[in-house]
């Protein structure tokens, strides 16, 4: 009975450390939201690493729509159009496309 016990507490306490591992930190979490928000943007080069600085740096984890260039804004703009249109795939690669390629 003791064996069994000891057993059950020490299965609770690997399972306890095993989940502290997996919670993340602010930081790593400020990390991956900003990584999803500029992968949804398909940011890339040197405007994802200035948007990846720009969204570590500010504590609501995306920055500012005044610190957006243009390009950026433009994209943002395209990317919630498509998100209110519910589109995927192709559809939404040819409708970005056209929607970057437009004139402001």
């Amino acid at each position: 009975m003791k064996t069994v016990l000891i057993m059950v507490l020490l299965a609770g306490v690997m399972g306890s450390a095993a989940a502290a591992d997996k919670a993340m930190t602010p930081q790593q979490q400020r990390m991956t939201s900003c990584n999803q928000q500029a992968t949804s943007q398909t940011l890339k080069g040197d405007v994802r690493k200035t948007y990846m600085s720009n969204c570590l740096k500010n504590s609501q984890s995306a920055p500012a729509d005044k610190s957006l260039t243009p390009q950026q804004q433009k994209m943002k703009d395209c990317n919630a159009e498509a998100g209110k249109k519910t589109l995927s795939g192709d559809t939404r690669k040819t409708f970005m496309s056209n929607c970057l390629k437009k004139q402001s």
